[in-house]
């Protein structure tokens, strides 16, 4: 009988707006963590996907790390996995998809129901999903369980878009601190890359989460102050001092 593996595919590194470094990332996985494969995705760029596959190479680590994005579309986040190169934000959710595909990648929904007026570092406006517009779009899989604290009504109705479009339903942590990873993730026949690509193509991923720690918790809150913090100071500046 095939073992099933376990994914983790929505991470944060210090790319974007998570605080641990992509080789920290690397080595709590596998020193922490019974993931076999986890995806980097940074928002609008892939450089730290990219740092973090190296460092998983270069140390033997028997974590597969796969290069992805978390990709700011006019219309809401969606994840892309197995990328060569960065999508650049602000195209239309379909035009970011087919630009996913153009590679060979597989798009992902990600928390399409969680909406927040919380500035991000990088761009202004509120963080969002696709909504129900992802069942009018040419995904490979849905979001239905994001392990971010408070989303659990945008957890089911994600759940509600996968059923009613067939689409490989999967869990990935949103992981922006390391005790965060892996609290959301995706159970999948096999435990290499290429086994997972299979299982989303072929719509047998099964979604998994697990419960905090209060500490955890309490650690997530202090990366939520000083996010948020940081976003203030980040709006205030000049467009050309920004980023």
């Amino acid at each position: 009988m095939t073992q099933r593996g376990l994914a983790d595919l929505h991470l944060h590194t210090s790319f974007s707006d998570g605080w641990p470094s992509p080789a920290e990332v690397v080595d709590h996985v596998t020193l922490h963590t019974s993931l076999d494969v986890v995806a980097i995705t940074d928002h609008d760029t892939v450089e730290g996907a990219l740092r973090a596959a190296e460092y998983a190479r270069s140390t033997l680590s028997p974590v597969v790390v796969i290069v992805g994005e978390e990709v700011s579309s006019r219309h809401g986040h969606i994840l892309g996995l197995f990328l060569e190169r960065r999508i650049r934000p602000g195209l239309s959710a379909a035009e970011t998809v087919e630009e996913i595909h153009a590679q060979g990648g597989l798009a992902i929904a990600a928390h399409p129901f969680w909406r927040t007026e919380r500035m991000a570092t990088r761009f202004r406006g509120p963080v969002h999903g696709t909504g129900w517009l992802a069942a009018e779009l040419d995904f490979d899989a849905v979001e239905v369980e994001n392990s971010t604290p408070g989303l659990g009504l945008a957890n089911r109705l994600a759940r509600r878009l996968a059923e009613a479009t067939g689409l490989a339903a999967v869990g990935g942590s949103d992981a922006h601190i390391l005790p965060a990873i892996g609290k959301s993730a995706t159970s999948f026949r096999g435990r290499s890359a290429r086994a997972l690509r299979s299982a989303l193509e072929n719509c047998t991923t099964r979604p998994v989460r697990s419960r905090y720690e209060v500490s955890a918790l309490l650690r997530y809150a202090a990366w939520g102050i000083n996010h948020e913090r940081v976003a203030t100071v980040s709006a205030q500046l000049p467009e050309r001092l920004r980023a």
